[in-house]
């Protein structure tokens, strides 16, 4: 994500450094939990009901979700 930076240094939602920040623990994040999902459905694929089909399964994806924290 570009963010236009004004004279003073400071972008629509603060300083440039804090957007830079916020979009590095936002990639983490989705790393991490991309991570653990994977693993949580490998952990489990030999789980199957009696019909044969796997006991857990990945829907798909949720709607991106807003998270603020104390920095913003």
């Amino acid at each position: 994500m570009l963010s236009v930076v004004n004279a003073d240094g400071t972008t629509g939602t603060g300083s440039l450094s804090d957007d830079i920040v916020r979009e590095g623990v936002r990639r983490m994040l989705a790393a991490a939990l991309e991570a653990e999902v994977s693993s949580c459905i490998a952990e489990l694929a030999d789980q199957r009901d009696e019909s044969g089909h796997r006991l857990v399964v990945r829907n798909g994806y949720h709607q991106p979700r807003k998270v603020t924290t104390r920095p913003g």
